[in-house]
């Protein structure tokens, strides 16, 4: 018999997880453009011409990099501080 879903956590607790979500979001965004910044000036301390492609490869994989990693890090504190995994940690412990 396939069991109900879990009871959805509580909305001020999922609305404070939110918060601190898109505050940290923000902190990374700010550290992913001082990343793209430090590569660049790497780059144009190394020497060599800096062609406009270089640039904007740099920008773009350095940037997302950062914003990704970050994003789905945050993403997994943001699922525990809601209480999704509370919520689907509650089971009759079999397997099915």
């Amino acid at each position: 018999m396939p069991r109900q879903d879990p009871t959805p956590p509580s909305a001020e607790r999922a609305a404070l997880a939110w918060a601190r979500y898109k505050q940290l979001m923000s902190w990374m965004a700010i550290a992913a453009i001082v990343a793209v910044l430090l590569a660049l000036i790497y780059l144009k301390s190394s020497g060599g011409p800096v062609p406009i492609h270089m640039i904007i490869a740099t920008v773009a994989g350095v940037g997302l990099s950062v914003l990704l990693g970050t994003g789905l890090m945050g993403l997994v504190y943001f699922s525990n501080h809601s209480g999704h995994d509370d919520a689907a940690g509650r089971g009759d412990g079999r397997d099915e």
